[in-house]
């Protein structure tokens, strides 16, 4: 995975993206993970999840799958997925966001919902959307923009059944604690003027 800014602009970056390698999980055979939203304009969101997901080790696909434009499509991926090896579906959508739920009812994989913000609402149409599923269509649902959750979640679901990823996820969670102590040291030292 490697990173890479673009110029800066009067005075403001135009952006970071990170581009993945075979190596770092994107389009590798035998996905665990598919990462999937309703438009390419959703992938500055659902980057994040990318990242987690890379982070782990952890083999994922990204494609463009939309509830709406291509409801066939999405049908089959949704059917297929489990066949495929795909143990988890990470779907992000903005505005009506029908794509969590929609696939959520044609598979029989876990499904985490990330409701992608947009110009209007914030965000808070998807989140009720994609909350809101009918009793026997579950889907997990993040915060509004939360696809950093979603990527750590389904890693979570992983390390269900696989122990040397429960031990790094652990030893992820015992570097967030740490990382609150230091904070809470500098801010003290701040505020203390030590």
């Amino acid at each position: 995975m490697s990173r890479w800014c673009g110029r800066r602009r009067s005075g403001r970056r135009t952006g970071c993206r990170t581009r993945y390698g075979p190596m770092d999980g994107i389009h590798m055979t035998e996905p665990q993970v598919g990462l999937i939203m309703g438009s390419d304009s959703d992938w500055p969101t659902m980057e994040a999840a990318a990242d987690a997901l890379a982070e782990f080790g952890i083999r994922f696909e990204v494609g463009v799958v939309s509830a709406h434009r291509t409801p066939q499509r999405m049908l089959d991926y949704a059917r297929a997925a489990a066949g495929r090896g795909i143990k988890v579906i990470i779907a992000g959508a903005g505005g009506a966001a029908h794509l969590p739920g929609m696939v959520a009812s044609a598979t029989p994989l876990p499904v985490i919902g990330v409701p992608v913000p947009l110009k209007y609402l914030d965000g808070m149409d998807s989140l009720l959307s994609i909350v809101q599923m009918p009793a026997g269509v579950p889907v997990a649902t993040v915060s509004i923009g939360g696809a950093r959750n979603a990527g750590l979640l389904a890693v979570r679901i992983l390390a269900a059944a696989d122990a040397d990823l429960r031990a790094r996820m652990e030893e992820f969670q015992a570097g967030l604690e740490q990382l609150v102590l230091e904070k809470d040291d500098a801010l003290r030292r701040k505020l203390l003027g030590s």
